[in-house]
Order: structure tokens, then C-alpha cells, then sequence
């Protein structure tokens, strides 16, 4: 569903998105949240899933949403994702999860922008995943 907040754009003269993200996002609100870069910990600050992406991605929405409502936000507002992922092997677990949380959190695919970085480490620690985001609220 199209926010009133947020509006898809669909380019020509460019190639269709490659994913689940959209080229481009026009944002329309009063406040922008952003969203520091959330990792697989619990409460307790324990990772979830370790050696396990798509568990780890999992976290990170979940800690994402919460974030969200202590906002009075929803995913229906997220203008971009900036999504890490340690080393390639992480990306298809990563994909598969998307995927399937995505049904949900947007059925009519409008998408928020995406970008996908592949890297070394987070950190040192036993984060694969780490997703930051950006919201625009009323």
C-alpha cells in the first residue's frame, strides 16, 4: 500500500529493480527518523543465530519493527534500507528471509530503497546481518 508518506518511483530509461527495493522513494512528511543500524541481539544483547543469516535477518526485522512503533512508525513508512552482510555466503539466507517477511510487510511491493553491501566483519562480533533504515513520519 502507497502511504501518503511515501510514494514508489518507477523511472524509464533505467533497468527494473533486480530485488525486493525500489529505484527510488518520494518522501513526503514533517520528521524523518533515522534508524542506526540494527544487528541480531535480543534484550539481553545476545545474538540471535549465530552462523545463521537467515535467523539473524529475522532479529533485525524484528528489532527494526519495534523500533518503528516506538516511533508510531510501521515498515509502510521506511523510505530506504542500507543492508550489510558479512561475506557472500550470507546473501542467498538473507534473500530467502526477505523474501518471506516482505509478503507481510509489503503486500502491494512497494518496496523501500535498497542498498545491499557485502563485507568482511561487523565488528569483530558474530553479527552477519546489520540493517539500518530511514523513516518518514506525519
Amino acid at each position: 500500500m502507497q502511504s501518503s508518506r511515501r510514494t514508489v518511483i518507477e523511472p524509464e530509461g533505467i533497468p527494473a529493480p533486480t530485488g525486493q527495493y525500489s529505484e527510488a522513494i518520494r518522501a513526503r512528511g514533517g520528521h524523518f527518523l533515522f534508524i542506526a543500524g540494527q544487528v541480531a541481539q535480543n534484550s539481553k544483547g545476545e545474538i540471535i543465530g549465530k552462523g545463521d543469516a537467515e535467523a539473524q535477518t529475522r532479529q533485525v526485522f524484528t528489532n527494526l519493527g519495534l523500533i518503528l512503533k516506538s516511533a508510531g512508525a510501521s515498515f509502510q513508512d521506511v523510505v530506504e534500507f542500507t543492508t550489510y552482510l558479512v561475506g557472500v555466503e550470507s546473501v542467498r539466507p538473507f534473500l530467502k528471509a526477505r523474501s518471506e517477511l516482505f509478503v507481510d510487510l509489503y503486500p502491494n511491493a512497494d518496496y523501500p530503497a535498497n542498498t545491499l553491501i557485502n563485507i568482511e566483519s561487523l565488528g569483530g562480533s558474530d553479527a552477519l546481518v546489520e540493517i539500518k533504515a530511514v523513516a518518514v513520519l506525519p
